[in-house]
């Protein structure tokens, strides 16, 4: 019988705030060490913290997306405890009186949706950071990120393997980044994530739980999962018995190490702060945040795709990112064909996107000059050939489609006249390909079409040129 793994998720998303979450310290990644702390942050004698009133609203603007229940009371508390990264020697969190509870991330996985159930959310500030130097044997400590604002999200033990781990992470990250709450950037330390996972018979109680740390991408976690699901099934397949403890996940090996013992659940002593009042949200204020939110991706992926005649896959891709969709729906509007507008972002944008290395915002067309672009191709004005040229020549030009296609002669050829009178001297001169087309190798019809491409620089319309081909021949046959 196989062993079933039970996982559950922590995540600390670092709220994009200006300022630190009880005082006035600039938030942002990058500065110089402690060149960002004052004495509220440091845990100086007398300094008296102040909450943040965004990130409040930013809990509550996720805390909604999620479907928690926003509580109209929270409770800030001290965790007590002793480590060199935290000056005061106790964090403020949220204990017993969190400000969301409850709640779920939608995920698909093979095709099969489900959700992802959630205990809770809660504000708390950040930890400095330990800086350690190899060289010297020791151990810097840098508190610039000391305060600043986390949500820290936490699942049920509701995961099942690790694939659906990654699914949660990215469906959260996507979520994040599109309400603007929380950059998403893993690699900075921004969004964090500790795995909690436990071995099981199927329907037996649940196993010893592990705690993984250490894991600055999503593919690192789905990874470290892997490995220590092999590890403990090992172990166990052995008789062997696994210990409660905390375990780091190493990439460059791709094992996870023991970090330290965890056999009993730390006490904290959480109590309320005393110099941090409730936060007392009223339902006024939470109907302003609610109906001030945007539109989902979820939401924005059945509309999109209903709206617009674009399929799912599509959709899917289109509201990777919030700015991506905003972009897309402005071109196929202005366009007025949703489906050509998708298959030029799938295609060329995309692609143009993933060379660069850079997100929508920094391309270089406006989704008004894409849609000029489609509606010359839906006009018949210029082939679907041209048009990747003129694109290409749009992105190194800056000009309009318009102004390359006119300076350039690049206008699509309908004339039935004139190309009626080069198809009639491209037969003439290809006697025998015209006599095995009459014989029955209609796969030549290809051939002529690419010669009277090559004849009008790819300018020909092709569904008129197929059709006159076919009647030049044809004639041939009957004359």
């Amino acid at each position: 019988m196989s062993w079933e793994p039970v996982i559950g998720l922590e995540v600390h998303a670092q709220l994009s705030t200006r300022t630190k979450m009880f005082c006035g310290c600039a938030a942002s990644f990058g500065a110089d060490p402690n060149t960002q702390t004052c004495p509220v942050c440091l845990g100086l004698p007398g300094a008296l913290p102040v909450a943040n009133a965004q990130a409040v609203e930013f809990a509550m603007r996720l805390g909604f997306a999620l479907g928690c229940d926003v509580q109209a009371t929270s409770v800030f508390a001290r965790k007590n405890y002793f480590y060199p990264d935290v000056p005061k020697n106790y964090q403020i969190s949220q204990f017993d009186r969190p400000i969301c509870r409850g709640g779920a991330v939608g995920i698909e996985l093979d095709g099969v949706a489900r959700s992802v159930a959630l205990e809770r959310a809660h504000l708390e500030e950040d930890a400095g950071k330990l800086v350690h130097d190899d060289a010297g044997g020791g151990s810097l400590v840098d508190l610039n990120r000391a305060g600043v604002p986390l949500l820290e999200i936490v699942t049920l033990p509701v995961l099942r393997s690790p694939e659906e781990a990654g699914a949660y992470l990215t469906a959260l990250r996507q979520l994040v980044r599109w309400l603007g709450v929380c950059d998403g950037n893993m690699e900075e330390g921004s969004l964090r994530c500790d795995a909690n996972i436990s071995l099981r018979r199927p329907g037996a109680a649940l196993g010893t739980k592990i705690e993984l740390k250490n894991m600055n991408s999503i593919r690192g976690v789905v990874a470290a999962l892997h490995h220590e699901i092999a590890r403990q099934s090992a172990l166990l397949d052995a008789g062997g018995t696994v210990s409660q403890e905390t375990r780091s996940w190493d990439p460059d090996r791709g094992v996870t190490e023991f970090l330290r013992s965890k056999e009993f659940a730390h006490d904290y002593r959480y109590f309320p702060d005393p110099d941090l009042p409730p936060v007392q949200l009223s339902e006024e204020h939470r109907q302003a945040v609610r109906a001030a939110m945007p539109e989902l991706p979820a939401a924005r992926r059945r509309r999109l795709a209903r709206d617009h005649g674009i399929p799912g896959y599509d959709a899917a891709v289109l509201t990777e990112s919030r700015e991506l969709a905003d972009w897309f729906e402005s071109a196929a509007v202005a366009a007025g064909d949703g489906k050509a507008v998708s298959n030029w972002m799938m295609g060329e944008v995309l692609r143009e996107l993933n060379d660069r290395g850079v997100g929508i915002a920094q391309f270089p067309l406006t989704p008004l000059a894409l849609a000029e672009l489609v509606s010359l191709v839906g006009a018949g004005k210029i082939s679907g050939k041209i048009a990747k040229d003129v694109f290409a020549s749009m992105i190194e030009t800056g000009k309009s489609a318009a102004e390359i296609v006119s300076a350039q002669g690049l206008r699509q050829i309908d004339d039935t006249d004139e190309l009626a009178r080069r198809i009639a001297g491209i037969l003439e001169a290809h006697p025998a390909q015209v006599a095995q087309y009459l014989e029955g190798k209609e796969s030549l019809l290809g051939f002529f079409v690419g010669q009277l491409m090559q004849a009008t620089r790819g300018q020909a319309n092709p569904g008129v040129a197929n059709r006159l081909i076919r009647e030049g021949l044809e004639a041939r046959r009957s004359g």
